[in-house]
């Protein structure tokens, strides 16, 4: 499944090798992993718990 998926990072990211996430969305799942580490576990969520993730850390609760 790894090779279907189509990670980004956020643009707050750089290729600086800081601590960076990428994240895909696949077959009603939101992947997310390591930027730094590929090839490594990953954890699927749920779209709307991820959207309640993304809006509580922007702020927007």
């Amino acid at each position: 499944m790894s090779d279907e998926l189509a990670w980004y990072k956020s643009s707050y990211s750089d290729d600086e090798g800081g601590a960076c996430v990428e994240v895909a969305e696949h077959a009603a799942r939101v992947y997310v992993r390591d930027s730094k580490e590929p090839l490594g576990p990953r954890l699927a969520i749920a779209p709307a718990a991820w959207a309640a993730f993304v809006a509580y850390a922007a702020g927007g609760e």
